[in-house]
């Protein structure tokens, strides 16, 4: 499945083809995988089937637990642990209300200026949690002995900046705070470990491929240690150990990370498990070498040019101030790209290539 890489002698620089094979045609030049990743042929090929079969049998189709089933194993090896720590969801919101609801009342919750809003404002919204905000340059060195939990992205939405993981896991371990880390902006191309980490929240409609409504929550750290699970304050049927048993009154929670799943969009979990398969298949490695190396090519292609993008080293989101005005003049030249808070943002993935870099870049100049 992997593309050529080929050594282009007149630039000295590896000239990278796209990921994917025939998984992909897009007809823009599509640079906006921070905001949405494109949908691969063999997923949308499902969904229609899907929607096809939802003529005959509802819109639950045949097996509603098997998309999810097997999406939800898919992520669980993507982040290296039993899919028994997997939940799976709709938004990220609403697992930041979950962790939220499983603190104390009088918690501290420790998080970066400026993170992603899905992420810190249900921390924000629960009665008695103090949310304190600090530069992600300092995040670590801010836990301290009251920090209830630490909650932040493993990649920043805005500029692409990658924060220090381990510095900000060992500190929270110190002062016996819990971690949650929103890998929206990083799983499928950054290499992570869920069991690092207490919780970690992905919403998979970005870098994995997957149709939105699709999100995961998985369970690592003292819980998948063992510790007790928290309350599932929005528990409904699915949550049930004995779904047989679990559509009218009390339910008995599921034993698994289950018990926190929410009732799934059918079709977007239709979609996942191909998604999810098809980056099971290159293997992140091999996405995270091939989106870092595009991000370095246009790096050095703006620097060329006297431009200076926010400094994110390793990130395949590169974000550079200036540039807001091209927007407008980029999408009509076919190119998907996106501006957010005064930069313009560029996110590179499995299916961009060397020439979209080069495209990028003479539209710019």
């Amino acid at each position: 499945m992997d593309g050529p890489t080929i050594t282009d002698h007149s630039g000295g620089m590896q000239r990278r083809e796209p990921l994917g094979g025939a998984e992909f045609a897009p007809e823009t030049t599509y640079l906006n995988s921070a905001s949405s990743g494109l949908l691969p042929a063999r997923s949308a090929a499902a969904l229609r089937a899907a929607l096809d079969e939802s003529a005959s049998y509802g819109t639950m189709g045949r097996d509603y637990f098997a998309a999810a089933s097997a999406s939800r194993a898919a992520f669980a090896r993507l982040m290296g642990v039993p899919a028994e720590r997997v939940a799976v969801g709709s938004s990220v919101a609403v697992q930041s209300a979950f962790v939220a609801a499983s603190l104390p009342a009088d918690a501290e919750v420790l998080a970066p200026e400026g993170d992603f809003s899905s992420l810190v404002n249900p921390l924000a919204a629960r009665p008695g949690l103090t949310l304190r905000t600090v530069p992600l340059e300092a995040l670590a060195d801010e836990v301290r002995p009251g920090t209830a939990l630490v909650a932040f992205s493993a990649v920043q939405s805005r500029d692409g900046r990658i924060a220090d993981l381990a510095a900000v896991r060992e500190a929270a371990r110190a002062h016996g705070a819990r971690t949650y880390l929103d890998a929206t902006q990083a799983a499928g191309w950054l290499p992570l470990r869920a069991a690092d980490f207490d919780f970690v929240v992905a919403g998979a409609f970005k870098w994995l491929l997957c149709p939105r409504g699709t999100t995961f929550m998985a369970f690592g750290g003292e819980l998948g240690a063992g510790a007790p699970w928290p309350a599932a304050p929005h528990a409904g049927w699915v949550a049930g150990e004995d779904l047989d048993a679990s559509n009218y009154g009390l339910i008995r929670p599921a034993a698994t990370a289950r018990r926190f799943d929410e009732p799934h969009a059918f079709y977007s979990y239709v979609g996942a498990e191909q998604s999810l398969a098809l980056i099971d298949e290159l293997g992140v490695d091999t996405i995270h070498a091939h989106n870092t190396a595009l991000a370095a090519h246009y790096r050095a292609g703006l620097a060329e040019r006297g431009l200076t993008p926010v400094s994110a080293p390793g990130s395949a989101i590169v974000s550079t101030p200036g540039l807001t005005d091209a927007e407008h003049r980029l999408s009509e030249a076919g190119v998907r790209i996106s501006v957010r808070g005064g930069l313009l943002r560029a996110a590179f993935h499995l299916y961009n290539s060397t020439d979209d870099v080069e495209r990028l870049l003479s539209l710019l100049g």
